[in-house]
């Protein structure tokens, strides 16, 4: 992976111009050098009157740095992406498209949102290794709010007004590990089997209060073990710390950084939240992160 910047004056400096953002993405997606996407060769040759683009030495097929990309067929310069990413990776509890666009120069709030709702794409990394050892979990609901109403919902396990989620992370010693959420459709046995056969390695330990959905668990998701702890008037947290510090760290942060999530995006912002939230103690790495996951991902489009 290409180095990154520890501070916006180092930031300013590997990144002064439109070259030196195609040559770190050439590095990016290319880390043992130029392959054609189309024929495989390994032999190309540069266009010298476009910035990076790739002549293919086989097939002649020319290839830009971020064609098939996130950054595919983008209007925007290559500056404007690596400071979003920046901004994006940086800022502590996340920003919105309205500041995004405010610290950008954006000409419209529609250009923002569209920029960072592909950064969020590229939060989730195709290759990323899912959890192991003791892994807590546990289900919740996060209220809605729609365009112009507040956030409101039932009581307990009630669905009205509510979306559901799942959440999981490693316990260790002194803290939680990584982290993985996802919305589900109910707290059914089928839905939290399904969760967890994504989230967790084989021979991970799963450790879940009583709750009738993790019955069966290990018979149904091969590899698993499974650890039940049964709250009864014992304080929920008591047994699982870790996850329920992270189902509430996760609300305030809905409510603090976006007054409330809507129901047709929150796969999204929960992947922005396990993005940052796993790369916490060190935010400058997660900019190369970002951009690296980015230019191998392919394109996201406004209408998708």
């Amino acid at each position: 992976m290409p180095e990154f910047p520890k501070s916006l004056d180092e930031f300013e400096r590997l990144f002064p111009d439109e070259e030196s953002c195609a040559r770190w993405l050439y590095r990016a997606r290319w880390p043992e050098g130029f392959r054609c996407p189309d024929c495989g060769c390994d032999r190309g040759y540069e266009l010298t009157k476009r910035t990076l683009v790739i002549a293919c030495a086989g097939c002649a097929k020319q290839t830009s740095v971020t064609a098939g990309t996130t950054l595919h067929q983008t209007h925007l310069p290559l500056r404007t992406w690596f400071r979003a990413a920046w901004l994006v990776a940086t800022h502590k509890n996340g920003i919105s498209a309205m500041q995004l666009r405010i610290q950008l120069g954006l000409g419209s709030y529609k250009t923002a949102w569209s920029l960072l709702k592909r950064l969020r794409g590229a939060m989730v990394d195709p290759d990323r290794s899912p959890l192991a050892g003791l892994v807590e979990v546990d289900e919740a609901s996060l209220p809605y709010r729609t365009k112009n109403d507040p956030v409101s919902g039932g009581c307990g396990r009630s669905s009205e007004g509510k979306m559901l989620i799942a959440a999981a992370t490693e316990a260790r010693e002194k803290g939680p590990g990584r982290i993985r959420l996802a919305v589900i459709e109910d707290y059914s046995a089928q839905s939290l089997r399904g969760f967890l056969a994504g989230a967790c390695a084989p021979g991970a330990t799963v450790l879940s209060d009583g709750w009738s959905g993790y019955i069966g668990l290990e018979r149904a998701v091969g590899g698993l073990r499974h650890d039940v702890k049964i709250v009864g008037a014992m304080a929920a947290h008591v047994v699982l710390p870790w996850v329920h510090r992270l189902i509430a760290n996760l609300k305030r942060w809905a409510l603090g950084v976006y007054h409330g999530l809507r129901r047709r995006w929150l796969q999204s912002y929960l992947d922005e939240f396990v993005f940052r939230f796993n790369r916490r103690r060190n935010p400058q790495a997660a900019f190369a992160k970002l951009l690296g996951v980015a230019v191998r991902r392919p394109p996201l489009h406004h209408k998708m």
